[in-house]
């Protein structure tokens, strides 16, 4: 059994603490009055706004020291939903993994929405978290808690790929903001 800390107790949160405890691993979650509370998780999930991880990774960053640590921001421009605010050849989950060496950073369920988790199905498809890390074991650890919760996994790739997630999620987010696809919906992987 693996214990998860999320940092965050919105949709997000919510939905992934479900599939966690699905999976009979632990879980607990983190919110805004919770300062005091020590992370201590062997996975951390920060599922905070992107423009809530500056002050997180500043305020707590010293509890992040060997843990696996999953960035499922999306870090757009939320006024205008017409960009990320990341520089191109980045993501935000490489401006974490640089403010946080000694944790392994892994970049997921940004492609997801909190519905679709939940549900365990996109349409009639499954739900599937794409998964982008450096390290192996850190996204075989975070694979195994996925599948234990009903959901399927695809190993995304290093963590390079996390920019190419964070344009998927971003664009997934824009039509929904659009209403031009649900938020119940997204995309589904086929394999």
């Amino acid at each position: 059994m693996t214990h998860v800390s999320i940092i965050g107790t919105g949709t997000m949160a919510q939905a992934i603490a479900g599939v966690v405890g699905k999976g009979g691993n632990t879980v607990e979650q983190i919110g805004h009055g919770d300062a005091d509370k020590r992370i201590t998780g062997d996975i951390v999930i920060l599922a905070v706004p992107y423009s809530a991880v500056d002050t997180l990774l500043s305020e707590r960053g010293d509890q992040f020291v060997g843990k696996v640590v999953v960035d499922i921001t999306n870090p757009l421009n939320f006024e205008t939903f017409d960009s990320l605010v990341v520089p191109a050849d980045s993501s935000a989950a490489a401006q974490i993994a640089d403010r946080i060496p000694a944790a392994q950073v892994l970049k997921a369920f940004n492609t997801n929405f909190g519905g679709t988790l939940t549900a365990g199905a996109v349409g009639t498809n499954p739900t599937t978290v794409l998964i982008a890390g450096d390290d192996a074991d850190a996204k075989a650890l975070l694979a195994d808690i996925v599948t234990a919760g009903g959901l399927q996994v695809v190993d995304a790739g290093s963590l390079a790929r996390a920019r190419e997630l964070e344009a998927l999620g971003f664009l997934q987010l824009a039509l929904a903001a659009s209403e031009r696809i649900s938020w119940t919906g997204g995309f589904a992987v086929i394999s």
